[in-house]
């Protein structure tokens, strides 16, 4: 059977040559097959019943079904007919008459089954059972069915703590568990189970653990909303328990979905270990993390100001805040704001003197603030205001008496008025000066930001950008607004709401990063104490710049859900104040209520006191920093903690390199005594086929499941729809799908989207994510589906495998398969080895299309054609390298494409009498094997190649139509080593360009055959493809001229080289000698291409002379 069926695959982004040429490295010798070939499997997934509303469509189904089940019977009755009739007639010795053999095809389909064609169902968690026949087109949905389930039941991604192996360990990020799977997912899952099933075949302990981050401020977030939706309450009307209760009932519901949606990407994690950042364990790894770090004097507790959200009403840390720039007015809209909010603005008011001395004017964008101011900041040495120093000025709205106070740090004589207003409590700069001079620190703001009774009676309970304008009318109306103009400012915005981010002052627990910090960056820059190595190597000099200006760690947050902080306040007896934190050092850590009350006696002993938890929670980041500790038992001294820690790689993107890997880093020295990991791999982030981010306003947010599955244009509309985007955005978001996915999105499979992901890792730190590339892939492994259905027809039923080989006994293109794919394997393992994931994936897709399916497969057709006894012995050993070929082939893609490799391996027949494994996941990964190697063997097939690329090249310019027939072709040789070489590869040649004939002529000895056109493999070799028509020779005559320009050029430059000024005397003699050698050549070729044109014009004028 031929392979014409099959579609040629357009290279997707490879150059063959490439890979001809590449090298590699030999390990030890061996001749032995890897014995790695045993073993497989997968679960099978519960399939969807489809429910039909209509009784008519129930009733159309049921005759259908009666219509088929009788044509089946039919056919089986003609069958059996058919069979009588044969047996009848070679009784007789009669024979019907014969048929053509495309006939005779077309009746062999028709006697197909087309149930044989169709995979049985598996049951959840059994080795998927497989059709007897393989399906003639490969079909995603199919091929991935069933497997996943039986890997997992049979436990072949659980690692073991105990084994012997090296371990090698992979955490994997953990996703929010209010999160559902998207792209970045995507690519993450890609990555990382590539590493680890690769290393898993490696010969590694491998563990991949999956786990789930509470996600404090999210999470709390979905569940205030539904609470308000389901019941019109707020999280205070029901309580701080009944609350946490709500937020764990909805986690146990809906919580890790994405988990699930990982298994659908085929993600090999080792379940048995999942977890979650507030389960039993972690939460202890978090109280234990918090008391170690208080003990050591690296917790400690201050009012400071810290980043306030007010809708949120949380602090939050720096790296959580994103800044713009703004350049002049600029209205922008504000969570909880029905008209949007004027910013860059400077706006100048008057502060009238005690004491009738006149006025100050000072200016601010941020006017409701002097509500809380406590001082007016002067240059000590501005002349403008000596008369000031120790004055006061009057509060316009409560009288307050506000210093003028002289500070050479902060105020600037020469910017505006060389007066500021100075607000403690609400602005860093502000602060600073306050703790210089010992101001007051009068907060005006409520948790959700709104004005408090410190602001005033006039302006209290006003939103605070609502009293921005209250205070300007008032101001107004006193005569003190002195007018407002553009000021470029920089505003920040909280990355989670968009809510404008207000100073404020309060108490909150820090982490001292200066020391560990330090430690953090050395082991990552310094050479005798390098312990991490970031990949790429430009994020060093990112985590240099962090690290070098890190301050320390705002780690409270006034949430509800979350980890509570392990400290508790004592309030005596015998304090005067009584509120909770109103004495710093009241407060005690303990593990336990029942450990604090023990060591808040000692610390108060003798006096009655009282303890109280605090409120706040911990940041979320804190126990995601404690991650790679807290998964495997840490604190406890587990089995799975001193097998496994430190892990191996961390593998996450360079947007949280300061939110959670210095903090990981930062963590695991100080607790864990080392790294937790060697090395941290940075994948690039995904963008749209335009370089524009993703975005749902823009419709170009990519769901992983609906490249996976498919989907109409109408259901990514209809997505769109269930969002919350306006309605202006709406028609643009629709808009870009219409543009981008005019069609919908076809079904590709995880398989398709993890290699395309993969491939384009190469793409620096953006990755511009076309989906036609995904669609590519999918139809290249319909390639790979057709190349082993091909190849199983050709290896038969009773084909058994053999144990070693011997390729110097084996023909040309066999010897040829096997060394390239040596060179596959040592270039894709070397390439995983340096983190070039997409080099890997390029360099096994390039030995696939390029030489296994576009070469190879082509090369052996002969072997088969017929049962011509002259090729037994080839067509023997083309089957044995055929059936390597593909053996080891799928175990080198593997990692990449775990669904196809495992179905296609899984229907590879074994060797006898060896052990099968289970699956190809816990196959060896291929190691090149020595005497694979061939380099003469490759050398001459690169001859081969080059020689077909100009015969086909020749056919597509000669032949308009049927440029499929085959035609007599001649190599004209320069010498005799190459005449030798074409001739002894002369059938892969005729079979490969699809020739009648090739003949071998000896320049010198042979003429150039008439009624040819001629082009050049190399300097040695010329080919002649000749047509059993007329060519086209003014065009042959063009082509020709051509070349001969190109070779006068290249001779004029070269002779200009060598009749330089002091060209004999100065330039070396091998230099002078190769110049020589390319100055014969050029005229050597010179001369060819004379002659050949002087041929061509002798072969017109006889034609028309014969007319």
């Amino acid at each position: 059977m031929s392979l014409l069926f099959l579609r040629r695959a357009k290279p997707l982004f490879i150059s063959p040559s490439r890979f001809l040429l590449s090298s590699f490295s030999s390990p030890s010798p061996t001749n032995l097959l890897p014995r790695s070939f045993h073993g497989s499997a997968t679960m099978s997934e519960a399939e969807k019943k489809i429910l039909t509303e209509e009784e008519l469509e129930r009733k159309k189904k049921k005759d259908d079904k009666a219509k088929e089940k009788e044509l089946k019977k039919l056919k089986a009755l003609e069958k059996a007919k058919l069979a009588e009739l044969k047996a009848k007639q070679a009784k007789d010795g009669t024979s019907a008459p014969k048929k053509s053999a495309k006939k005779s095809s077309k009746r062999d389909a028709s006697d197909e089954n087309p149930a044989d064609f169709v995979d049985p169902e598996t049951p959840l968690g059994d080795k998927k059972r497989l059709s007897s026949q393989m399906a003639k087109q490969y079909s995603p949905a199919a091929v991935e069915k069933s497997w996943y389930a039986w890997w997992e039941k049979s436990d072949l991604f659980k690692a073991d703590a105990k084994s012997s192996k090296p371990p090698f360990v992979i955490v994997l990020p953990p996703p929010n568990v209010t999160g559902a799977l998207h792209i970045g997912h995507a690519l993450t899952s890609a990555i990382e189970d590539t590493i680890i099933r690769w290393k898993r075949m490696s010969g590694y302990n491998a563990l991949w653990v999956p786990g789930m981050d509470h996600a404090g401020i999210a999470t709390q977030v979905v569940v205030e909303k539904k609470l308000m939706r389901e019941r019109g309450l707020t999280r205070h009307d029901v309580g701080r328990e009944e609350f946490v209760n709500e937020v764990w009932k909805w986690k146990n519901q809906h919580g890790g979905t994405i988990l699930t949606q990982l298994r659908r990407l085929g993600a090999s994690l080792d379940w048995s270990r999942e977890c979650f950042t507030m389960d039993e364990q972690r939460s202890k790894a978090v109280t234990e993390g918090f008391v170690r770090l208080y003990k050591e004097g690296l917790i400690y507790r201050d009012i400071r100001l810290v980043n306030w959200d007010c809708v949120l009403r949380t602090a939050v840390s720096d790296v959580e805040v994103e800044h713009i720039d703004i350049k002049e007015k600029t209205l922008l809209n504000v969570p909880g704001y029905d008209k949007p909010v004027e910013f860059g603005l400077l706006t100048s008011f008057a502060y009238p003197l005690e004491g009738g001395l006149g006025e100050v004017v000072v200016a601010t964008t941020r006017v409701e603030t002097m509500l809380g101011d406590t001082a007016i900041a002067i240059h000590p040495d501005d002349a403008r205001y000596k008369h000031l120093h120790g004055k006061f000025a009057v509060h316009p709205f409560n009288g307050r008496k506000i210093p003028i106070i002289c500070d050479g740090i902060l105020v600037d004589p020469n910017f505006g008025t060389g007066c500021v207003k100075i607000t403690p409590a609400h602005d860093p700069n502000d602060c600073e000066v306050g703790k210089r001079h010992n101001l007051e620190f009068i907060n005006i703001l409520t948790d959700d930001g709104k004005i408090n009774t410190n602001g005033g009676s006039d302006f209290t309970g006003m939103p605070r950008f609502a009293a921005r304008e209250a205070v300007l009318e008032a101001l107004n109306k006193k005569g003190l607004y002195r007018g407002a103009q553009n000021n470029e400012m920089r505003l920040g915005l909280c990355q989670r709401t968009g809510d404008v981010i207000e100073p404020m002052i309060k108490p909150q627990w820090y982490v001292n990063c200066s020391m560990i910090g330090k430690e953090a960056l050395d082991v990552a820059i310094t050479d005798e104490n390098k312990k991490l190595e970031f990949i790429p190597k430009q994020y060093t000099a990112e985590w240099r710049r962090w690290l070098e200006n890190i301050r320390d760690w705002c780690i409270s947050r006034q949430l509800w859900w979350g980890h509570r902080i392990p400290a508790w306040y004592a309030t005596l007896e015998e304090d005067e104040r009584k509120e909770v934190g109103a004495y710093n050092d009241h407060w005690v850590v303990a593990r336990t209520e029942e450990e604090a009350r023990k060591e808040a006696a000692e610390k108060f002993s003798g006096k009655k006191f009282e303890l109280t938890q605090d409120q706040d929670v911990l940041d979320t980041w804190f126990s995601s920093g404690l991650f790679p500790l807290s998964v495997l038992g840490w604190p406890d001294e587990t089995e799975d903690f001193k097998a496994f820690y430190p892990t191996s790689v961390l593998e996450t993107g360079h947007d949280i390199l300061f939110f959670w890997v210095a903090r990981m880093v930062m963590m695991g020295m100080k607790l864990g005594g080392d790294v937790p990991f060697s090395k941290v791999y940075f994948h690039p982030m995904i963008r749209d086929a335009h370089g524009r981010k993703m975005s749902k306003s823009l419709g170009n947010v990519i769901d992983p499941l609906e490249v996976i599955n498919g989907v109409t244009l109408d259901a990514l509309h209809k997505r769109l729809e269930e969002g919350n985007l306006d309605p202006k955005e709406l028609v643009v978001a629709k808009e870009g799908q219409v543009k981008d996915f005019p069609n919908g999105i076809s079904e590709c499979g995880a398989d398709a989207l993890r290699f395309a992901l993969v491939s384009y890792t190469a793409q620096s730190d953006k990755i511009n994510l076309d989906i036609l590339r995904v669609v590519g892939y999918r139809q290249w492994c319909n390639k790979l589906w057709n190349a082993v259905r091909f190849a199983m027809m050709r290896l038969g039923d009773d084909y058994s495998p053999p144990l070693a080989l011997s390729p110097e006994t084996m023909p040309f293109s066999c010897q040829w398969i096997l060394s390239v794919l040596n060179k596959a394997i040592s270039k894709t393992v070397e390439s995983l080895n340096a983190f070039e994931f997409s080099d890997a994936a390029n360099t096994v897709y390039a030995w696939w299309q390029y030489q296994f399916c576009d070469v190879y497969i082509e090369a052996i057709k002969p072997y088969f054609a017929g049962d011509n006894p002259a090729f037994a012995s080839e067509r023997a050993h083309a089957q044995h390298a055929l059936w390597v070929s593909l053996e080891t082939g799928l175990r080198l893609l593997h990692p990449l494409m775990p669904f196809v490799t495992e179905e296609l391996w899984q229907r590879l027949p074994s060797p006898k009498n060896t052990e099968r494994k289970a699956s190809i996941m816990i196959c060896d990964y291929p190691s090149a094997i020595e005497n694979w190697t061939n380099e003469k063997v490759e050398t001459e097939m690169e001859t081969v190649l080059a020689s077909v690329k100009c015969l086909r090249a020749l056919r597509a310019g000669l032949l308009e139509k049927q440029k499929n027939e085959k035609l007599p072709a001649f190599a004209l040789c320069e010498n005799n080593v190459t005449s030798e070489i074409v001739k002894s590869h002369e059938l892969e040649i005729r079979t490969l360009a699809n020739l009648s004939s090739l003949e071998v002529l000896l320049k010198g000895e042979h003429a150039a055959p008439p009624g040819s056109a001629v082009e050049t493999v190399n300097e040695n070799l010329k080919v002649y493809l000749k047509v059993n028509r007329a060519i086209n020779t003014e065009a042959e005559q063009e082509k020709i001229r051509n070349k001969i320009d190109e070779l006068q050029k290249q001779k004029e430059k070269l002779q200009k080289v060598m009749s330089a000024s002091g060209y004999e005397e100065k330039v070396p003699a091998n230099i002078k000698e190769d110049n020589a050698t390319k100055l014969a050549k050029i005229l050597q070729e010179f001369d060819f291409f004379e002659k050949e044109s002087a041929r061509l014009v002798a072969e017109t004028g006889n034609e028309q002379m014969e007319q």
